[in-house]
């Protein structure tokens, strides 16, 4: 099948050539892909067209309502092309092919209209008729042949993408923002299905599923048709949105074709402009891009997540703007049906979303969310170079509300990096693909809930911990030496009593009070024994104070923080620095954090592993965070022994003697 797709949407994408010189490369897209998708509705109306047309003379008398039912039956689909053309008859007439072509999109059904109108094709049209473009661009798209009979609707989901690939290339674009390979598809399918076969060969069922980044449908398509293959009498209603304007065409194309309601299908961005905002899902799937900031939204989010917090979608908490990933899974776990069985959700991420962000961060508090809610089922670790624009490591992860008994209060991971094949041909960065055989292994994996070399199940609090903040006491030493003083002249407390706040005459008279003052305090600072180093703070207070008594001055408090700071040295050999209650105050240099496991005693853990290197350190408990985080790879990491000296030898020797080989031949 790779070949066959690859092939045509070669074939199409050689048609591009004639643009030429008179459209930027960026601009190609622009042109084929509406083009495309006319060729397809085209192809996929033939059967029936001519009964639609000879239909017409007896719809004059009929409402507009009524003729897009009675006509939409005799095309024996949920559109139809009302007007005489078709795409050979369009190349019949060379001269009037700009007119003709017009006429023949404005024959459409106004459900297929709106998905031509998101292409903005219109405008090209005239473009292309004054350069002497559009008769041969339509002309060599007659000669492709995409008939459903050929091409069936899977297959063409792959031209569709494999276009967008192409000229995404072109334009600097990211291909992977639109679509997903389909094997990936399949195993999260699969996945999401295994457990509900049961419910889903009931004779008559209907469920719903949904993608907030749907891009041309894959995902929508690909668990339609598996669920018509599961049960031929099921109704699965798909339902989606999609940012960008060429991919919502393609996908509503395509919803079009196979008899879907393409008003399940918005245009848009989810977060902003959320077009099934009331809804509910049984079934979710989704690949939402890898890594893409959310700065232009943030205010809007941000609202959203401050005014409604869990009565909106965002309640959990938000991650960093450069990654936009839990946004989508939070966006999803909203249109989780809550009743009738509740819902499952399939959702492609890159590693980050597993261990990003410490405790207390936003990515920490939705993991935490999700699993102390026990919604997170399982996580599948997939091959790398899978995808078309990356081929960094990618997971699965399986969401849902209504988890199976044997699966409450637990998760499990399942390692298949290395369930792939290398790809005889490279398509952009994907060299690998998941076969029939591995997908099957996968699921089997996934179903039978066993531990094994490829899977680990865990309870939910094994992956939390407690971020425990570590104390240890500030020790300083004082003394009153010509350099510490000169460090007052950087002490803010110091520097502030030459300056004011007044005006005029009272400003100048209160600066030279307090530079006056400031040479009182250094000239006290420098009669005392700059010999001596005081290893306890509160005897070095009192000796100073003792001093400024003698002096008559009063040191107020940010004045007297200034001379300690500036005239103390960390010392480990010094006394315990007490605060006003008598307790050792802490040395925030010092300071550090232990994230202790939800499942260890934080007492017992500090006592075995802490104490023992800093006997005088203690627990500041009243910080304590609560954070979680998948270390997915700690999970799988197989121990590889080093290599001995002598193989390391023998390598070196074997080397030595091919380089000397070489430079025999090179002196040649």
């Amino acid at each position: 099948m790779v070949n066959n797709f690859t092939e045509r949407a070669n074939f199409i994408w050689s048609i591009a050539d004639l643009l030429r010189g008179d459209y930027k490369r960026s601009e190609y897209g622009r042109v084929i892909l509406p083009l495309t998708v006319l060729r397809r509705l085209d192809c996929v109306l033939e059967p029936t067209k001519e009964t639609v047309l000879a239909y017409l003379p007896q719809t004059k008398r009929l409402s507009p309502g009524a003729v897009e039912t009675v006509l939409k039956k005799k095309a024996k689909l949920s559109f139809y092309n009302k007007s005489k053309f078709n795409f050979q008859k369009l190349i019949a007439d060379p001269n009037d092919i700009a007119a003709n072509l017009r006429n023949y999109i404005n024959g459409f059904s106004k459900n297929a209209r709106n998905i031509l109108e998101h292409f903005n094709f219109n405008d090209h049209i005239e473009r292309l008729d004054k350069a002497n473009l559009l008769y041969m661009v339509v002309k060599r798209f007659a000669e492709v042949d995409l008939h459903p009979n050929k091409i069936p609707n899977i297959e063409m989901g792959y031209i569709f993408e494999e276009l967008i690939r192409k000229f995404a290339d072109l334009s600097n674009e990211t291909a992977g923002e639109h679509f997903t390979p389909r094997e990936v598809i399949r195993l999260m399918v699969n996945l999401l299905f295994l457990n509900d076969k049961r419910i889903l060969t009931k004779k008559g069922i209907v469920k719903t599923l949904y993608d907030p980044a749907c891009g041309t449908g894959g995902m929508l398509s690909v668990a339609e048709e598996y669920l018509r293959e599961l049960n031929p009498d099921a109704d699965l209603r798909v339902f989606g949105q999609e940012l960008n304007p060429e991919s919502y065409a393609i996908c509503n194309s395509d919803m079009l074709i196979k008899g879907q309601n393409t008003e399940h299908i918005k245009f848009g961005n989810s977060f902003t402009q959320d077009g099934l905002k009331d809804e509910k899902f049984d079934y979710m799937l989704s690949n939402p891009p890898f890594g893409v900031e959310w700065k232009k939204i943030k205010d809007e989010i941000t609202k959203e997540y401050e005014k409604l917090g869990f009565a909106g979608r965002f309640g959990a908490g938000l991650p960093r703007i450069s990654d936009g990933s839990f946004l989508f899974l939070q966006h999803m776990i909203s249109k989780m049906r809550p009743e009738d069985g509740g819902a499952r959700l399939g959702i492609v991420f890159n590693g980050s979303p597993l261990f990003s962000g410490g405790a207390g961060s936003g990515e920490s508090e939705i993991r935490k969310w999700i699993i102390e809610n026990d919604m997170l089922e399982a996580i599948i670790a997939l091959p790398d170079q899978l995808f078309y624009n990356t081929g960094i490591s990618t997971y699965i992860w399986i969401v849902t509300n209504r988890k199976e008994k044997e699966r409450k209060g637990k998760i499990q991971l399942i390692n298949a990096v290395e369930f792939f094949s290398k790809m005889t041909r490279s398509l952009g960065n994907k060299r690998n693909e998941i076969s029939d055989e591995h997908i099957a292994r996968i699921t089997k994996i996934y179903g039978e809930f066993k531990k094994n070399e490829y899977c680990k199940i865990f309870p939910n609090e094994y992956f939390g911990y407690t971020r425990v903040t570590v104390e240890r006491p500030l020790r300083l030493n004082f003394q009153t030496s010509k350099k510490r003083i000169a460090r007052l002249d950087q002490q803010p407390g110091f520097i502030n009593l030459a300056r004011s706040k007044k005006k005029g005459k009272a400003a100048l008279s209160e600066i030279e009070e307090g530079k006056k003052l400031q040479k009182q305090i250094k000239k006290m600072l420098l009669s005392m024994d700059a010999g001596i180093v005081y290893k306890n703070r509160q005897k070095f207070f009192e000796a100073i104070e003792q001093k400024t008594n003698d002096i008559g001055i009063n040191l107020k408090a940010p004045l007297m923080k200034a001379i300690l700071n500036a005239l103390s040295e960390r010392d480990e050999t010094a006394d315990i620095c007490i605060d006003k209650d008598g307790k050792p105050e802490p040395d925030t240099d010092l300071r550090d954090y232990e994230n202790v496991p939800l499942m260890d005693n934080i007492k017992e853990y500090f006592k075995r592993e802490v104490l023992p290197h800093v006997p005088d350190a203690w627990m500041d408990r009243s910080k304590d965070k609560v954070g979680y985080e998948i270390n997915f790879t700690k999970e799988f990491y197989k121990y590889k022994p080093l290599r001995s000296l002598e193989e390391i030898r023998k390598d070196i020797l074997a080397l030595e003697k091919e380089t000397e080989g070489l430079l025999t031949e090179a002196l040649k």
